[in-house]
C-alpha cells in the first residue's frame, strides 16, 4: 500500500473515471473522500469502497463557486485533518454550436470545469503550504482543451484554461514540495457514450470506418496511470500535461512559436508566410 497514511480528496467522483480514480487510491491505502452532488449516490459510492475493507467517506458539496470549493475543502480538513493528493475531476458538457450556445450554457460549464477546479486548489494549497509537507494536485483536462472539439466551445475553453492554470501552478508551488500535472483521460463513461454512439451511427450510415479517435479504453485504464502521479516517488514530475487511452500513454509538450517574419510590414501577404513557413518545414 503505497498510499498509506494519505487523505486524497476526488471531486466528482460517484461515477465514471473520478469513481475509478477513488477506487485505485483507496486501494493503494489512502482514505478517500467521495465527492458530488447527490447525498444517495455519495453514500453508496463510499459504501462500496468500504465493503472491499477499504477506507472512504462521502462529502457533499459543490465546486462551481469559490465559495462552494473552499466549503468543501473545510469540510475534508474538518474531517480528516489534511488533504495529500487533490484530484479535479468534477465536470459536466453542455454541447452547442457556439452561435447558438446561450449564456447559460457557456457559464455553467466553465463554474463547474475551471472554476471548479481552482476553488478546491486555492484553499487546498493554502493548507498544503502551512502543513509544509508538500501534497499532490492532478487536475482532469481533455482533448477538446488542447486539440478543440467541433460543439464544445465551451467545454474546451475550460479545459483549455485547466492546461494554463498546471502550468502555472507548477511553477508557483514547487517550493513548497507540491506538484501539479493534468491529465486528458480518453475513457468510455457516461459523459462519452453518447457521443460515440453518435459517431458509431455516423459512420455506419456513411459507410465508413468507426474512427481510431474514438477507440477509447477504460476508466480503469486512466486511474491506473493517474495512480502514478500521486505516488512520492513520482513527486518529481510537475507542470505535465499527459493523455491517456487505456495502456496507451503521452505527453504534450508546450505551444512552441515559429517566426514568420522578424520585419513584418505588410508588404508581404500573410497567407505567403504561412505558407512559405510550411514548404520550409516540409
Amino acid at each position: 500500500m503505497q498510499l498509506a497514511n494519505k487523505v486524497a480528496l476526488v471531486t466528482g467522483s460517484t461515477r465514471g473515471i473520478g469513481n475509478s480514480l477513488a477506487y485505485r487510491l483507496a486501494r493503494e491505502g489512502a482514505l478517500v473522500v467521495i465527492n458530488g452532488t447527490d447525498s444517495s449516490t455519495i453514500k453508496k459510492a463510499a459504501e462500496d469502497i468500504r465493503h472491499e475493507g477499504l477506507k472512504a467517506i462521502g462529502i457533499k458539496g459543490n465546486v462551481s463557486t469559490m465559495e462552494a470549493g473552499k466549503e468543501l475543502v473545510c469540510s475534508v480538513l474538518k474531517e480528516c485533518g489534511k488533504i495529500d493528493i487533490l484530484i479535479n475531476n468534477a465536470g459536466i458538457v453542455k454541447d452547442q454550436l457556439a452561435i447558438n450556445m446561450a449564456a447559460q450554457e457557456w457559464n455553467e460549464v466553465i463554474d463547474v470545469n475551471l472554476t471548479g477546479t481552482f476553488s478546491c486548489i486555492s484553499p487546498v494549497l493554502k493548507d498544503m503550504k502551512k502543513r509544509g509537507e508538500g501534497g499532490t494536485i492532478i487536475n482532469v483536462t481533455s482533448l477538446a482543451g488542447l486539440n478543440g472539439s467541433f460543439g464544445q466551445a465551451n467545454y474546451s475553453a475550460a479545459k483549455a484554461g485547466i492546461v494554463g492554470l498546471t502550468w502555472t501552478l507548477a511553477e508557483e508551488v514547487k517550493k513548497h514540495g507540491i506538484n501539479v500535472n493534468a491529465v486528458a483521460p480518453a475513457a468510455l463513461t457516461d459523459m462519452t457514450r453518447p457521443i460515440i454512439k453518435k459517431v458509431m451511427r455516423k459512420a455506419a450510415e456513411e459507410n465508413k470506418a468507426f474512427p481510431d479517435y474514438w477507440k477509447i479504453g477504460t476508466p480503469e485504464d486512466a486511474a491506473e496511470f493517474v495512480i502514478q502521479l500521486a505516488l512520492d516517488e513520482n513527486k518529481c514530475i510537475t507542470g505535465q500535461i499527459f493523455s491517456v487511452n487505456g495502456t496507451k500513454i503521452g505527453l504534450y509538450e508546450k505551444p512552441k512559436q515559429t517566426i514568420l517574419s522578424d520585419r513584418f510590414n505588410g508588404e508581404k501577404n500573410l497567407k505567403d508566410l504561412i505558407l512559405l513557413n510550411c514548404a520550409e518545414g516540409e
